[in-house]
Formats: structure tokens, C-alpha cells, sequence
């Protein structure tokens, strides 16, 4: 299971609320979330990304509220997967259960710059940046976690079973 695309490129501690900001919250459709995604930290987010793009953050990525919204809204946005040194816990959940791919990658994350051609290998866990000609390892996803993401969430893959 591959990825490519083009890296959008934040800092440290990004929030649900800026993920996603709470005054969307009043719907669950992922269309809707998805057009809102990230505006209130990069208002040109929305008319760039491409399907299979990807954001490279700071640490602590999805930190604040537990909002399933937030990974939903990166997904249908066509990110393809989160690159970050460290994910809060409950936005690294609810991402695996949406099927949003995410990699922790401290020297991947900090190495990477806005724009960057990325192509991420989730079996082998390596993270090629096809622009500067650099590759990271992160951690593989371990069998279980595959199975999720590539059934489209842990609706998906419990339907499946």
C-alpha cells in the first residue's frame, strides 16, 4: 500500500479546533467538513490539496478536543496521510478508526518543506522525498492497523468481517 503526493507543511500543536474549527461541527458529512479543513491555519488548503497530497506537521498533532470530525475532514479532503514526530493519542485513534493514515517520523517531519514530492510505503513504513532525494523510516503499521485503513475505517473492517 503506497501513497504520493505533495507535502503541506505546519507546525507543533495543531489543533482539532484548527483542523476542523467547531463552528462546522454541526454536520457529519464528510463533503461538507471536508471544505472547511484546515481554513482557519491555511486558508488556500482547501483550493490546493489534491487527492493523495499529505501533511507534514510538528509534534502533537491533532491535540484539544476529541472530535472525530478532524481526521474525517482531512480524509475527504483527499490526504492521502499525516506525517509528525508525535500524535495526541485520542486524534491517533479516531485516525486509525476513519482509515486516515499517519506516520510518526520525527526526522521525516522535520526535514520535509511545503511542497516537497513525498511517496509513503505503509508496508515497509519508508517515507521518500522525491524532491530532495532523501528517505526516512517510520514504523510499519502493524497487520491489524493495515487491514483498517485499507478497509476504509473500523466500520469497514468490521462489515467485512
Amino acid at each position: 500500500m503506497n501513497a504520493q503526493g505533495k507535502a503541506f507543511k505546519y507546525g507543533a500543536n495543531v489543533d482539532t479546533d484548527v483542523i476542523i474549527p467547531a463552528r462546522y461541527l454541526n454536520t457529519a458529512d464528510p463533503t461538507e467538513l471536508a471544505a472547511h479543513c484546515m481554513e482557519d491555519i491555511d486558508k488556500s488548503f482547501v483550493e490546493r490539496v489534491k487527492p493523495g497530497d499529505m501533511i507534514v506537521a510538528g509534534p502533537n498533532f491533532g491535540c484539544g478536543s476529541s472530535r472525530e470530525h478532524a481526521p474525517v475532514a482531512i480524509k475527504a479532503s483527499g490526504v492521502s496521510c499525516v506525517i509528525a514526530p508525535s500524535f495526541a493519542r485520542i486524534f491517533y485513534r479516531n485516525a486509525i478508526n476513519m482509515g486516515l493514515a499517519i506516520m510518526e517520523c520525527p526526522e521525516a517531519a522535520e526535514a520535509i518543506n511545503d511542497g516537497d514530492e513525498l511517496v509513503v510505503d505503509f508496508d515497509s513504513g519508508v517515507i521518500k522525498n522525491l524532491t530532495s532525494g532523501s528517505s526516512y523510516q517510520a514504523e510499519p503499521f502493524p497487520e491489524f492497523i493495515k487491514k483498517i485503513i485499507e478497509a476504509d475505517g473500523l466500520v469497514g473492517y468490521i462489515s467485512k468481517k
